[in-house]
């Protein structure tokens, strides 16, 4: 069932755990997405990116079947807009059906971060939909950007930000980055600081760049506040090992089967981190009950 990001994470904020943020720019991703949620009763949220339904995952072919899937799925899902920057972008998101919104000013300004991320989420909470704002800067793996303290969030900017900005959820900059590391390099990450964030904002906080952290890492992020993790580099790594293992073992394989694999081993990794991050189990529903869950 589709629902808004909110009711999600407030009970993963409740319980202390976290919740999949899993990017999809195919039918294989979503379903491999939705499959191991209802595997794993567990609630998870669908990312899309601007620049992947530019590229690729058209929103006029996406939605509805994430709308479809997300129906029969005997757990909640999230649609959520991935570092959204662009008005239309995030306007695109909204009329498509995304049921949430998030706003990455975090290349911008403190003041104009503050006040566009305010508008944004005014615009989403008019239309039912969450809203996530990102304080801090999480850039990019390749450029060791993960490492500089000086991205990291302020904890009392933070306070001041959630508070006029009314945002559900906040992505906090503590140490890890965009894309993929490089080989044999685990990120340290500055677990106090996330407590401190955790205690002083009270909401669920959100770690972006969740690929290629470590299994520590990620038990430890979540043990100290963090609710929501967006694994986008891992998933699409394993679904394009997947192909190359198979084509690897027979060259002429058949389209059909290459995507079948792909999906089968990407569902058994998103399975592995549901298990991970303490989401599994969370879900015994029916159908029967989705009233109550926005």
């Amino acid at each position: 069932m589709l629902v808004s990001m909110r009711g999600i994470l407030a009970d993963a904020d409740s319980k202390n755990y976290a919740v999949m943020a899993c990017n999809c720019c195919n039918m294989e991703n979503v379903e491999a997405v939705v499959a191991a949620a209802s595997s794993k009763r567990s609630a998870v949220i669908i990312n899309i990116s601007p620049r992947q339904f530019h590229l690729h995952a058209d929103l006029a072919a996406m939605v509805p079947m994430i709308v479809n899937l997300a129906s029969a799925a005997p757990v909640p899902i999230a649609l959520n807009l991935d570092h959204g920057k662009e008005y239309d972008d995030i306007v695109a998101a909204l009329n498509a059906g995304f049921t949430s919104i998030m706003f990455d000013g975090s290349a911008l300004t403190y003041e104009a971060n503050l006040a566009i991320t305010k508008q944004i989420s005014v615009m989403a909470h008019n239309q039912g939909c969450a809203c996530e704002g990102e304080l801090g800067h999480v850039g990019q793996a390749s450029a060791g950007d993960g490492e500089k303290t000086d991205y990291f969030t302020n904890v009392d900017l933070a306070v001041q930000f959630v508070k006029e900005t009314e945002v559900d959820a906040l992505a906090v900059a503590i140490g890890t980055a965009h894309g993929k590391y490089p080989a044999g390099f685990v990120p340290k990450l500055d677990f106090a600081r996330l407590k401190e964030l955790k205690s002083a904002l009270r909401l669920p906080l959100v770690l972006h760049g969740g690929s290629g952290s470590g299994e520590e890492n990620i038990r430890k992020a979540v043990d100290c506040g963090i609710n929501k993790i967006n694994v986008c580099t891992d998933v699409f790594a394993v679904g394009r090992d997947s192909v190359a293992r198979a084509l690897a073992s027979n060259p002429s394989a058949d389209w059909l089967d290459l995507m079948s694999g792909a999906q089968r081993d990407m569902q058994a990794y998103i399975e592995y981190y549901m298990d991970l991050i303490g989401s599994s189990g969370r879900y015994q529903y029916t159908l029967a009950d989705k009233q109550q869950l926005d």
